[in-house]
């Protein structure tokens, strides 16, 4: 499974961000999708996950009720729909994928590039 993810960019705190992660690839519909997200100087950290089917979803207490992770089989896609963003959501947002849905980077076997994105104060 080969992921490009895309949709970053510069948003003021308080504004919204979808985020998109193309995924190329016979088995993507098999996999649990996942967020993570890396700020400078700071270790990856989880974001979201979601299953392969799409009916359970994983998020970190730093995101709940702001982000939701949602995925379209069909288009080979999954997405992260980002609102209320504060400063501290800043860093690189990377996707992944893997076979459960959990939090740990290491049950993750194929990762994307990231794509930056930055809230200003």
């Amino acid at each position: 499974v080969q992921l490009q993810a895309s949709g970053g960019g510069l948003v003021q705190a308080g504004g919204s961000l979808r985020l998109s992660c193309a995924a190329s690839g016979r088995s993507f519909g098999e996999y649990a999708l996942a967020w993570f997200r890396q700020a400078p100087g700071k270790e990856r950290e989880f974001v979201a996950a979601i299953s392969w089917s799409g009916k359970s979803t994983r998020y970190a207490d730093s995101v709940k009720g702001r982000f939701n992770i949602s995925r379209d089989n069909a288009k080979g896609t999954v997405y992260l729909q980002m609102n209320s963003l504060k400063p501290e959501d800043t860093a690189v947002y990377i996707c992944a994928a893997g076979r459960v849905v959990t939090n740990g980077t290491r049950s993750y076997n194929y990762w994307g590039q990231g794509t930056q994105v930055t809230v200003s104060s």
